[in-house]
């Protein structure tokens, strides 16, 4: 009895350090272990890399005149490189498919057994079996499906980087422990979902949340900007961004149930001062034609409204008390209807254009008192701004003029700002400062209505 007992110290030791292996089991792959693996054959430093990497993976070992990045200068594997094997066995819940990282796995598995085994070569095969894996996890991310979003430019999109510069934004983290576990190739907002949905206990319910919250976060692009505005309809909020962390924020309204705010990327290129209202067809057929019937023609003017023949640049006014309002509330005729500058002018005093054929911008309102309310999905698709001046301050670098002269006044910015208007019903601290996941109500249904790709995170 005394000998078997005195096996167990040992095998709990192993169990120890073979538990993470539990986690690839999906992948058909062994984890290192917790503690560094040594490489024999390393008693001073890791031998030059840059003859021996493969031409994907030269000009980052070049750059950095062959030094490792994944094991330290006496041969021993650095903590990341636990970090990113427990994240690539979590792999189905970013919907990467195993098959796509299973042959680099395979790889750095057997480097890894060697090293084990005292093969004085294993150093080198570690090394790049690991920035290979690495390298082919931020590329299966980058293209792993994501929710529709509408981008004005490519620019704006998620890209798949090359290996080397894969690895060079690792290698230029201050830590690159944190690098992987904030998985700084993602979008901030990333990793502290994804860590919400691997937290063991959640009800299936939120965890299809998160799940489709990850999809949605995978349509914005790691580091957007320096500078950038993000918008969310689901909370009917805006933040402005510097640096990944959010510096500002206001309330907005955004679209109606029926007439949603879509989710769509575009750069905000100038501020038009003083602008007109073009009334969206829609809204002239149940707002405007029916209010020209009831109190006749003369509550246009009194409104600010003009009427015109058509929509396009030399269209001609036409005089309101000729216009068949029947016809038009009826749907049977459409007319262009635009409401002057100043006073109750829906636009308010600025808007942000983002050229898109959408319509869709971010514009001052007159009805301050629906920010008041929690749930402000009012708008026909637009955002409409808590604070415009603050905002235009922030894009600007200086105040917007107080007075303007002449309607429609452009005043370009320093340089264009990107927008995203995403929807987040799921959302980590905007800041940085809370690993906690404020849950968001779905005005627009999506939750239930969403992409189906998630599915895969709940087996």
């Amino acid at each position: 009895m005394a000998s078997s007992t005195g096996r167990w110290p040992g095998f709990i030791a192993r169990f120890r350090l073979v538990r993470p292996v539990l986690l690839a089991c999906a992948l058909g792959a062994s984890l290192p272990l917790s503690a560094p693996v040594r490489a024999a054959g390393t008693e001073t430093a890791v031998p030059d890399l840059t003859a021996r990497a493969p031409a994907d993976l030269r000009p980052f070992y070049t750059a950095r005149a062959g030094r490792p990045l994944w094991m330290d200068a006496s041969g021993h594997t650095r903590p990341a490189l636990d970090l990113l094997l427990r994240q690539v066995a979590e792999a189905r819940i970013d919907s990467v498919r195993p098959s796509q990282l299973k042959l680099k796995l395979a790889a750095l598995r057997r480097a890894l057994d060697q090293a084990q085994e005292g093969d004085a070569g294993s150093a080198a095969r570690i090394e790049l079996a690991a920035s290979r894996l690495f390298a082919g996890w931020v590329q299966a991310l980058r293209e792993a499906p994501a929710a529709p979003m509408t981008y004005e430019s490519d620019a704006l999109a998620p890209v798949a980087p090359t290996a080397a510069s894969a690895l060079a934004a690792a290698a230029a983290s201050p830590s690159l422990e944190h690098y992987l576990a904030a998985m700084g190739w993602m979008h901030p907002f990333y990793a502290p979902l994804r860590a919400a949905l691997l937290e063991w206990g959640r009800p299936d319910a939120e965890r299809r949340r998160l799940a489709l919250n990850l999809e949605r976060v995978r349509a914005l692009p790691a580091n957007p900007a320096e500078r950038y505005v993000l918008v969310d309809a689901a909370g009917a909020r805006l933040w402005m961004m510097e640096q990944g962390r959010a510096v500002d924020s206001m309330k907005v309204v955004v679209g109606k149930i029926d007439n949603q705010t879509p989710m769509m990327a575009g750069f905000i290129r100038y501020a038009t001062l003083n602008p007109y209202w073009n009334v969206p067809d829609d809204l002239v057929q149940q707002k405007v034609a029916r209010n020209a019937l009831d109190k006749g023609p003369a509550y246009l003017k009194a409104s600010g409204y003009q009427v015109f023949s058509g929509w396009e640049a030399d269209a001609v006014p036409v005089d309101p008390a000729s216009v068949d309002w029947a016809a038009v509330a009826s749907g049977l005729v459409q007319v262009h209807v635009r409401q002057l500058p100043g006073g109750e002018n829906f636009m308010g005093r600025v808007k942000f254009e983002f050229p898109n054929p959408l319509g869709i911008y971010l514009h001052d309102t007159p009805a301050k008192d629906l920010m008041l309310k929690d749930e402000r999905q009012y708008s026909s698709g637009c955002v409409r701004l808590e604070d415009a001046d603050r905002l235009g301050r922030w894009l600007m670098g200086k105040p917007l003029p107080r007075r303007v002269k002449g309607p429609e006044q452009r005043m370009d910015l320093p340089e264009p700002v990107p927008v995203y208007i995403t929807y987040l019903t799921a959302l980590p601290d905007p800041q940085g400062k809370s690993a906690a996941i404020a849950f968001q109500s779905d005005p627009y249904g999506r939750d239930h209505t969403g992409p189906s790709h998630f599915a895969s995170a709940l087996r």
